[in-house]
């Protein structure tokens, strides 16, 4: 085989459908192996997933941020006390440590109808790109449904449970958790949201609805709070999340939110 030839790369038949995907389709061959810029590409998107996980919120911009929506904000944190304990103990990030269980005890708010709470998760990255905007829409609509909200909550090392120890102590008809999602290699930007009625402790995840991958270039902002409004009124309709609520919105399809009797 002459040098021009082996070194050529050989197109795949998927081609054209990369136009529709990130994920890593169509990347050809060179020789028996993959070219060599696909080979890069692939240690890049690795090394920005390894960042997004240890990623921190830059907790100062983000309440700025949230503060935007007229409501007040509590930076909190969960019993992992860092990085490092947080990966190796999932439990950890599930409580709330002593401190913070503390201050949401002594708010002694009346039990608001959402709670929202905002989690850096397995990407900070994520939450810092994302959770803004979402916020910020979907506190505009749940007030305009006629919902009453409790503060919004960040907290730092916290895992999806870990609205069920919020629940203890604020008491909300439902919550809903944004946390960064575990960075894959198209997509280490990618927040999840996470809705739970009732919660409490004790609680097993088949009784939560989640919606994944909320980032422009997956579910974009506005189709995301059409979905979660969708989701919340249904959930408060029929007293409860999880397996038992399906998700039978048209995506994208126009969406009126009068509240409905619960």
């Amino acid at each position: 085989m002459n040098e021009s030839k082996r070194n050529s790369t050989e197109t795949d038949d998927w081609e054209p459908l990369k136009a529709f995907t990130n994920a890593r389709i169509a990347l050809g061959k060179t020789g028996v192996s993959i070219p060599l810029n696909e080979s890069l590409q692939f240690r890049l998107a690795h090394a920005h997933a390894k960042d997004a996980v240890y990623s921190q919120l830059n907790v100062p911009e983000l309440q700025a941020i949230l503060e935007k929506t007229g409501l007040p904000v509590y930076c909190l944190k969960s019993a992992a006390e860092n990085r490092d304990i947080y990966l190796q103990r999932p439990d950890f990030g599930r409580l709330l440590n002593p401190s913070s269980a503390e201050t949401l005890q002594k708010l002694n708010s009346p039990p608001a109808d959402v709670c929202l709470i905002i989690a850096d998760g397995l990407s900070a990255t994520a939450i810092m790109k994302n959770a803004g905007p979402v916020v910020q829409l979907l506190v505009d609509k749940v007030k305009q449904a006629g919902f009453s909200l409790a503060p919004l909550l960040i907290i730092e090392q916290g895992r999806v449970a870990i609205t069920d120890a919020v629940g203890e102590w604020l008491r909300p008809r439902l919550a809903i958790i944004f946390i960064g999602e575990r960075p894959g290699l198209s997509s280490f930007d990618s927040m999840g949201a996470y809705i739970t009625y009732a919660p409490q402790p004790g609680l097993t995840d088949e009784r939560r609805n989640c919606m994944s991958n909320i980032r422009e270039q997956g579910l974009p902002p506005e189709l995301a709070v059409d979905k979660l409004m969708y989701l919340i009124q249904t959930a408060f309709r029929m007293q409860l999340t999880g397996v038992a609520l399906k998700d039978n919105n048209e995506l994208g399809a126009s969406t009126v939110y009068p509240q409905l009797p619960t």
